[in-house]
């Protein structure tokens, strides 16, 4: 676990509210603009980005105790994948245990959580990553999830989403 980023979301994690929305994911996540997201889209709730570098299903559990428990989340959406390639090539079904597990663990500490299981991005259609997309959309409809496909690239009109 990277305790440089553990060390800053127990910092934020003091200011923070409970009730709100966390995006929990890995690399490319971290830099989600929140705040222009939220002005952009005058969202009125609590918008927190915990996410990891070198975050991996197999440790996720451990990060989602010690950096995202304690926020409460009325909803957590997942973003987690990318750097498990190679392991679910080997073992998919090992993956998608992992998966359900952490879900259930996030049910157990937040029984009101709504959570969404977000896809990963695949714009060169990497049959791999097209195939693990199947398995956490599969994952999303079995645990009552939400799911969100971002797997293909396109080229996003921000006027068109603003209603």
């Amino acid at each position: 676990m990277n305790q440089k980023e553990i060390t800053k979301y127990s910092k934020l994690n003091e200011l923070s509210k409970p009730d709100g929305t966390v995006i929990f994911g890995g690399n490319d996540d971290q830099t989600i603009p929140l705040c222009e997201l939220k002005q952009a889209f005058s969202l009125d709730f609590e918008l927190y980005n915990r996410s990891f570098r070198n975050l991996s299903i197999k440790n996720s559990i451990a990060y989602y105790d010690t950096c995202i428990a304690s926020l409460v989340p009325e909803t957590i959406l997942l973003h987690i994948g990318e750097n498990d390639l190679e392991n679910f090539t080997k073992n998919s079904a090992d993956f998608d245990q992992k998966y359900r597990n952490l879900i259930s663990h996030i049910k157990s500490q937040a029984p009101k959580c709504r959570i969404a299981i977000i896809s990963q991005k695949n714009p060169e259609n990497d049959a791999v990553i097209a195939k693990m997309n199947q398995h956490l959309k599969y994952i999303a409809d079995s645990e009552q999830c939400e799911f969100g496909d971002i797997s293909n690239k396109r080229v996003w009109n921000p006027k068109e989403t603003m209603d």
